[in-house]
């Protein structure tokens, strides 16, 4: 039996390799720098969150494996891809192993066109913010998929919620990205970064920098957005079904899409590599990383000072006010972006 599930999982790692084979072509070796490091950061941002709520909370933490729990992550990535794969007899197969590995490439290929600096970068397209979008949008397909293959009811609302959240917030969120794109007169990442050489984009649109983090955290189903996996009322949502590495996969693409939106944050309001000071001798991609690092501890920093909100305050607060306001704050910006051309 354990051989039979262990080949599963097996099967699972290999389908979605073959898939970044295909779709990375001869870029892929390019990719593998990259891809590496990522898998390995999203399991220490998991220690560090641990670690952060647990200091936040006045308690230890992981602290059994390795030195100060270091290698817990290790732990449980082994514990994950060594547990039983549970398939429910009345799902439809395919798209039930699909899903997962759908959303976690999904979450992966965005990162091809993030520049971590000037010359570190895989792709530098000039329609690299659209085609960005353009991928966080289609993890909503995943989201459905795997709701609805897995043919359990508590699976089919956790799916609903989630993409209505993440539609919901999509609109505002393409909303406050566009003065930025006005004020830069392109689409490229590079560019819109190379723009704020003389001012951060955070100083000038401010309250779009503001309501652009409350959004990618209703995108990435962060607290206090966490609505569709809510355990008191779906029992862990959309991927309730899910077991072992499937499971592992819908929590490794949840971290990436987070570290991922980060980055655009970062790219958008916060000068991405630019540096913060006048400091030759630091490499500029290490200027990133420690704009990264901040606003993935203001995603921790978050989860341990509210509460989740209802439903019906979710989505109020998506249409009502987050809405209006960023249309309003659109109108503002561009007629003064107009005035001064």
């Amino acid at each position: 039996m354990f051989i039979k599930y262990f080949k599963i999982n097996l099967l699972i790692i290999k389908i979605f390799i073959l898939l970044i084979l295909l779709s990375l072509n001869n870029d892929f070796f390019k990719f593998l720098p990259i891809i590496l490091p990522l898998i390995l950061s999203i399991a220490f941002l998991t220690l560090l969150e641990r670690k952060v709520l647990a200091a936040m909370q006045k308690r230890r933490g992981p602290n059994v494996v390795g030195i100060y729990g270091f290698l817990q992550a290790f732990a449980d990535g082994i514990k994950l891809i060594l547990k039983e794969t549970i398939i429910p007899s009345s799902s439809n197969y395919i798209i039930f192993l699909l899903s997962p590995i759908l959303i976690f490439s999904l979450s992966l290929f965005g990162w091809a066109i993030i520049p971590f600096s000037k010359n570190i970068v895989i792709s530098d397209l000039e329609l690299g913010l659209l085609i960005l979008l353009a991928i966080s949008s289609l993890s909503v397909y995943g989201v459905i998929m795997s709701g609805w293959s897995s043919n359990s009811k508590y699976a089919l609302l956790g799916a609903l919620r989630s993409s209505a959240q993440m539609i919901s917030y999509e609109v505002s969120l393409g909303l406050l990205i566009m003065p930025v794109l006005a004020l830069s007169s392109s689409l490229n990442l590079t560019a819109i970064v190379l723009t704020q050489k003389e001012l951060f984009n955070c100083w000038p649109f401010m309250c779009s920098c503001i309501l652009f983090f409350i959004c990618i955290l209703a995108e990435t189903n962060r607290l206090p957005f966490d609505l569709p996996e809510a355990e008191s009322e779906l029992v862990s949502g959309y991927n309730v079904e899910y077991s072992a590495l499937t499971f592992a996969l819908f929590f490794l693409a949840e971290y990436s899409y987070m570290i991922l939106m980060s980055s655009l944050l970062v790219i958008l309001f916060l000068g991405g590599w630019l540096p913060i000071i006048n400091i030759t001798f630091i490499p500029n991609w290490i200027w990133f990383f420690i704009k990264l690092i901040f606003i993935l501890f203001s995603f921790i920093w978050v989860r341990a000072t509210l509460p989740r909100y209802r439903y019906d305050q979710l989505m109020t607060l998506g249409w009502k006010v987050m809405l209006p306001i960023s249309l309003g704050l659109l109108f503002f910006y561009l007629s003064i972006i107009l005035i001064n051309i």
